[in-house]
């Protein structure tokens, strides 16, 4: 072997496939072949008045586009793609104001936190990375809710350009009484049913495209029922567009769910399980809720769309028959 052949040889290869990087006690940055597609911050900074929980931000496509938003200046709460619950109880774990019935919004001693306790399991394999948590709910006041066990699975498609991230979550109620989980709506506002697994688009977003399985809009969309809902939208600079299909699983409480979803002021979508009813929460009970969310470069229309929203249920599938040990 000459001296030229052997000058590789401390080289380090290039990545490969899906990667997991441990930020100690901060967060997890998930890449594929050595590019970040996204960070999930488990232990936040914020302040209590916007409710600290774990978030997915910055959110890229396979392509490098960032289609999430972090601490817009109108609502410094929204942050990327995260779980956030505006009316548990008296409590809100969604940050800012809260709305209450006859009187509007109103800054309250009410914004809990959402505390990462632990990961039971992180794998990370070249076509998946699984990760598994615990987390405990806690009001500004200190007292702890609600406890949960929380799940996301990542899995990469490279011929369709796209990823998908399954997210679950079964929460539990720790007190000794019943806890309404609701939303704006069910206190008297209409149309502002959020709650749930809210995603917040990047400001060039606004004015896109809603696709759903019975046809594609934009703030019309809000409130439908659906098993699955799309938004395409289109970055500054090099005008390339993106595309994200959230997927309701079929065995989610209420399927098929109501979506809150905006284009015009902003992007956003939120699969909403306590949009326009009240949900109980007993003492001891778990609710548990699935989701799949499908990363995209390009515009995909309403028939890629459903294309994507097929790839995001199988994904689903797969992450369920993964936790059941099937193969």
């Amino acid at each position: 072997m000459t001296i030229d052949q052997q000058a590789g040889h401390g080289t380090e290869p290039a990545a490969k496939g899906l990667g997991l990087v441990h930020e100690h006690d901060r967060s997890l940055r998930l890449t594929y072949d050595g590019a970040e597609l996204t960070r999930y911050v488990y232990r936040p900074w914020d302040v209590q008045s916007e409710s600290p929980r774990p978030y997915f931000h910055p959110v890229r496509t396979l392509g490098g586009d960032t289609v999430s938003l972090y601490r817009p200046h109108d609502h410094v709460w929204h942050k990327g793609i995260a779980w956030s619950l505006p009316n548990v109880g008296a409590a809100n774990f969604w940050g800012g104001p809260t709305y209450v019935r006859d009187r509007g919004y109103r800054q309250l001693a009410n914004d809990g936190a959402m505390l990462h306790r632990g990961f039971d399991r992180l794998a990370a394999a070249p076509d998946s990375v699984a990760v598994d948590e615990r987390l405990d709910w806690v009001t500004e006041q200190g007292e702890t809710w609600f406890t949960e066990t929380r799940g996301f699975r990542v899995a990469v498609d490279p011929a369709r350009q796209a990823w998908t991230l399954v997210f679950e979550t079964a929460f539990t109620n720790l007190t000794d009484a019943e806890i309404a989980m609701g939303s704006p709506t069910t206190e008297g506002r209409d149309n502002a049913g959020y709650g749930g697994l809210f995603w917040r688009g990047p400001r060039s977003f606004s004015g896109g495209r809603v696709y759903g399985p019975h046809g594609e809009g934009g703030d019309d969309m809000m409130g439908v029922r659906a098993p699955w809902m799309a938004f395409a939208g289109r970055h500054d600079e090099h005008d390339r567009a993106s595309t994200l299909v959230f997927v309701d699983a079929p065995e989610n409480p209420g399927h098929p769910v109501q979506w809150f979803v905006r284009s015009g002021i902003f992007a956003c979508v939120c699969p909403a399980p306590f949009f326009s009813e009240e949900v109980p929460a007993p003492p001891g009970a778990a609710l548990g809720y699935r989701y799949a969310v499908v990363v995209s470069d390009g515009d995909r229309g309403s028939s890629g769309s459903a294309e994507l929203a097929e790839l995001g249920l199988a994904e689903l599938e797969r992450a369920a028959r993964g936790k059941a040990g099937a193969p």
